[in-house]
């Protein structure tokens, strides 16, 4: 065994070599080139080495500690996780998710039609008989009915309180929507249920206004924020529908293959929606109820924000003919 003395005289460039490596790779502004990448894997490598043999020989010296710190600094660095690119981020923004909106377009209109199809029964069955209202509006929508009758609306929200609707407000929507995005597992029912229950009440409740002379007040609340929300659900729900599909047709693929890559799909339409329903809920919570904003500022805040909404997701990312525009 050599002395403590010579083992470091021997090594001792090498280790020093290795620190001015670590120290290069660690500057924000200087970073290493190829050949500096390959050596500094393979001083490392040596340098685990030397503790090894440190730990061994040398267990209870200085030598050993300052070892031990070097070869903890480059693992630290050589095995680190991947920080989240921002180049992927921004591919992902611009091109990944409205080209996957796109392609699940299927989804995301049979989503529509499942919400908007009973809306627009129950609105008119409503209106025309408001008695159906019991029957058409889901129970925990029922509340209201009496206040409607009484010839008054629920959307008045003292000024003290709009900050803890607002995050009330966006709790539900989130839950919602996760609700009809889970819901995609099984074969599509419960997202299929969330759809159908939420136009029923959307329908039902507007329905009871106009024939109590209400909607327009109504119209009023929901109209700067219902264009983002109602299109976030609608977004959502399309995501669980295509799990659905997944589960009842995995074609060749084994059904739990079918359904892994089909929750890339969803993912990728599910992650916006909590900032647009956290934005929704903003808009609810301190313009919506606003006498002071006229209603054609709210109305120009609700189609505004629908048409930007919208138009990036038809209208981004868009490749070339014949380029590859997988996600």
């Amino acid at each position: 065994m050599l002395p403590a003395a010579a083992f470091i005289h021997q090594r001792q460039a090498e280790w020093r070599r290795l620190e001015a490596l670590l120290s290069q790779a660690e500057a924000p502004l200087r970073g290493l080139s190829p050949a500096d990448v390959r050596e500094l894997g393979l001083r490392y490598r040596a340098a685990a080495s030397d503790l090894a043999l440190a730990q061994r020989d040398y267990p209870d010296q200085p030598l050993t500690q300052y070892l031990n710190r070097l070869v903890a600094r480059g693992h630290a660095l050589l095995y680190r996780s991947e920080p989240i690119a921002t180049r992927r981020l921004w591919r992902y923004l611009t091109h990944g998710l409205p080209q996957t909106y796109r392609r699940l377009w299927a989804f995301v209109a049979l989503a529509g039609a499942l919400m908007f199809g009973p809306a627009l029964l129950a609105g008119a069955l409503v209106a025309a008989q408001p008695d159906l209202a019991r029957v058409l509006l889901p129970v925990g929508s029922q509340d209201v009915i009496p206040i409607v009758e009484e010839g008054e609306l629920w959307t008045d929200i003292p000024m003290e309180e709009r900050p803890y609707a607002s995050g009330f407000i966006m709790r539900n929507n989130i839950q919602v929507s996760i609700l009809a995005f889970g819901g995609g597992v099984l074969m599509g029912l419960l997202t299929l249920y969330v759809l159908v229950t939420n136009g029923l009440m959307l329908g039902g409740i507007l329905g009871l206004t106009h024939h109590y002379g209400l909607a327009g007040g109504l119209w009023d609340f929901i109209i700067a924020h219902g264009v983002v929300e109602l299109s976030v659900i609608c977004i959502a729900s399309a995501a669980g529908l295509r799990l659905g599909w997944a589960v009842l047709q995995p074609g060749l693929a084994r059904r739990r293959d079918a359904l892994a890559l089909a929750a890339r799909d969803a993912l990728k339409l599910l992650l916006p929606c909590v900032p647009l329903l956290v934005l929704a809920g903003l808009i609810e919570g301190f313009i919506s109820p606003n006498a002071e904003i006229p209603f054609a500022v709210k109305l120009a805040v609700g189609l505004g924000t629908g048409a930007l909404l919208h138009g990036y997701l038809l209208l981004a990312g868009r490749e070339p003919k014949g380029a590859d525009t997988r996600a």
